[in-house]
């Protein structure tokens, strides 16, 4: 995965998107999301997971965050299932493509993958020793503000290096 694919378009794009999102007025969305947790990683994979799970913002993109069904460590969600979070996924096979788009984020480089299931995107991340995926619906795909605080919460409690998983 090459992180050197426009990544300074989309940070310089982060302030006018996050005003038109902030202008649009965001809901929280429903009141619970059903997320698949991804297939049980390592134990050390699942304890990076616990310590990102505990770390991860209330809001994103203006919504707040809502419980998940079934309850896990290794899942989160906001505004329903607007955004969607699943820690320690196995490592994507599009990771070995070099001409995958990427970018960078707060020190948390991201891999960019447009959905064809009805829009909307899948941002992984990359050279860090739990992959995390966050998938975003077709109303919400238009914030890639959303990726600041959580490369926050990644940086802070997932290492730089590459997951054997």
């Amino acid at each position: 995965m090459s992180l050197h694919h426009r990544p300074l378009g989309l940070l310089a794009a982060l302030p006018a998107l996050a005003a038109v999102l902030s202008v649009a007025g965001c809901t929280s969305g429903g009141s619970e999301a059903r997320v698949t947790p991804p297939p049980a990683p390592p134990a050390d994979v699942a304890g990076l997971c616990a310590a990102l799970h505990k770390e991860l913002p209330e809001t994103v993109a203006g919504l707040a965050r809502t419980p998940v069904e079934p309850e896990s460590d290794l899942t989160a969600a906001w505004g329903g299932s607007a955004i969607v979070l699943r820690c320690g996924i196995p490592k994507p096979e599009k990771m070995w493509d070099p001409k995958q788009d990427g970018v960078e984020v707060n020190g948390v480089g991201w891999l960019l993958e447009k959905l064809g299931d009805g829009g909307g995107f899948r941002f992984t991340t990359g050279a860090r020793l739990a992959y995390t995926e966050v998938r975003v619906d077709k109303e919400h795909a238009t914030d890639a503000g959303m990726l600041v605080g959580l490369s926050a919460a990644i940086a802070k409690t997932v290492p730089v290096g590459i997951s054997s998983y």
